[in-house]
């Protein structure tokens, strides 16, 4: 028999904890949101998300600080743990979980290829990023992330 899907996991985890959760999407344009919600009952334990792909709507929404995203680039773990800690705040949640990342064809440069994504997660005492590089198209890499961005969630939830 299969695992259920990571969105039925995170539902069922978050409610035993009484947790809340706020995502924070870049390069995945909302991806993460649509999984969540396809659950009934999400409401419960998922306060929204906050689509930021332009380095402006990270500075506003996310409180992403402009020499963050001069120093690193939008696409770093110093940049999702500020998106993550910002849409936590933002959202009153519990639990922030952010990505960004570069889905392709282009965008890519020597030190940061396309499919370079980072993952991060915040929450009231635990910080944490992970870093992935994809070899698919665009589709395939906005799902990859959002997949990797979910177990980053599932990981923290079970482990606590």
């Amino acid at each position: 028999m299969s695992e259920p899907p990571l969105e039925i996991i995170i539902g069922q985890l978050l409610r035993e904890q009484g947790l809340r959760l706020a995502v924070a999407e870049s390069c995945t344009g909302g991806l993460i949101g649509d999984r969540i919600t396809n659950i009934p009952g999400s409401s419960t334990y998922y306060m929204g998300s906050v689509t930021a792909y332009a380095y402006e709507a990270k500075v506003r929404l996310l409180g992403v600080k402009w020499e963050t995203l001069e120093q690193y680039g939008a696409v770093s773990e110093q940049v999702v743990l500020q998106m993550a800690g910002g849409v936590r705040r933002a959202l009153a949640a519990d639990i922030g979980l952010s990505v960004s990342g570069i889905a392709g064809p282009g965008g890519g440069t020597e030190d940061k290829p396309v499919g370079l994504t980072w993952a991060g997660l915040s929450a009231f005492n635990h910080e944490e990023a992970r870093e992935f590089v994809w070899e698919g198209d665009r589709l395939s890499n906005k799902e990859k992330s959002a997949e990797a961005t979910l177990q980053l969630l599932v990981d923290y939830l079970e482990a606590r």
